[in-house]
Parts: structure tokens; sequence; C-alpha cells
């Protein structure tokens, strides 16, 4: 069960992960927090701030964001018409904070459940109901590494043969160990 998941009965997973294994997810769920940032009203005495908070509209300039958070509306990367982008605009302004409460709310389910094992390594028992967030920031972690690295459809199998002395390396890996540790979970979850 070394780093992928395994059934543990009623949708429920759990995956040994050593202490490094451990670490490195840690870390790249933190970096993914730091990422999408912190909600409307975090840090304010203002309940209510959160509540009348209203998103962006334009899309993040940053490739990695923009791919979490893409536009609803056109074909990436085509140009789109005036009413395309008003239409994309408004969408965003009304849905992307919740979508970046969403993904925060699963990068902290992984943070949590992580922290539970003392720094160490261990076995993670996880409900259905947790498994869902686990998928959820394991793909969002794959996404923001593939935008970062710049990995198409088509560079997929090249990546297993990227020699040692490439500096993409380590955070190939990451993605690869992602895609595995992501596919085993669906598998447990449907035993």
């Amino acid at each position: 069960m070394a780093g992928l998941f395994e059934s543990a009965g009623g949708g429920g997973a759990a995956i040994a992960l050593d202490e490094l294994e451990a670490s490195i997810l840690r870390s790249l769920e933190v970096q993914m927090l730091e990422l999408i940032g912190p909600g409307p009203g975090e840090g304010s005495d203002d309940p209510l701030a959160a509540l009348f908070a209203e998103g962006p509209s334009e899309a993040p300039s940053d490739p990695a964001l923009a791919r979490l958070f893409p536009d609803a509306y056109g074909e990436p990367g085509a140009p789109a018409d005036a009413d395309t982008r008003e239409a994309a605009a408004e969408f965003r302004r009304y849905t992307e904070l919740d979508l970046r409460a969403r993904k925060r709310d699963n990068a902290l389910h992984v943070v949590r459940a992580l922290d539970g094992l003392g720094g160490e390594g261990g076995v993670l028992k996880l409900a259905a109901s947790d498994c869902q967030h686990w998928l959820g920031a394991m793909n969002d972690l794959r996404l923001t590494l593939a935008a970062r690295l710049e990995i198409t459809e088509e560079d997929e199998q090249g990546l297993y043969r990227l020699p040692d002395s490439d500096e993409r390396k380590p955070l190939v890996m990451a993605y690869l160990w992602l895609g595995g540790m992501q596919e085993s979970l669906l598998e447990a979850m449907a035993d």
C-alpha cells in the first residue's frame, strides 16, 4: 500500500505514507493554499464581509491560477467576442469566491489529515466524504504542476523518460506520483 490508496470499505480508502511522502504532500498542499490565497473577509472582524463580497471579473494572469479558475465561456486561448467576455466576467464575479473556498477546504482537509500523523509516516484512513476532498486536492495540485511545467497531453508519455539531469524532474515525479495516487483513490472508492 506504499504511497497508493486501497479500499477501506464503504467508499472509504486507506493509504500508507512514509515520513517523506507525507512531508512532500503536505508541503505541496500548503503551497496550494498560498497560491489560492485567503478568502474574503479572512482576518476581518466583520462576519458579513464574506457574505457580500464579489469575486474578480478578470481571469488570473498566473497560468496556474488561470488553469484552476478558467473562464466559463469561450474556448481557451481563442479570442472571445465582447458578449462572451462579458458573460465570462459576470459568471466569474459570482462563482470564483465559492470555487476558491472549495479548493481551500479540500487542501485543508489533506493538510489536517497529514498533521494527524504527527510529522511521521503512517496509515491514513479516509471516510468516503474525505475521499472527495482528497480527489479535489490532488486534482488541483496536478493542474497547477501541469501549468507550471507546461505539460500537455502529448507530453505525458515523455515525462517517464526525462533524464535525471533535467531540472524539472522533481516536479514531474510529484506530478506522476499524484496521478498514481489519484487513480488508486478512484479505484479504492469504487471497491
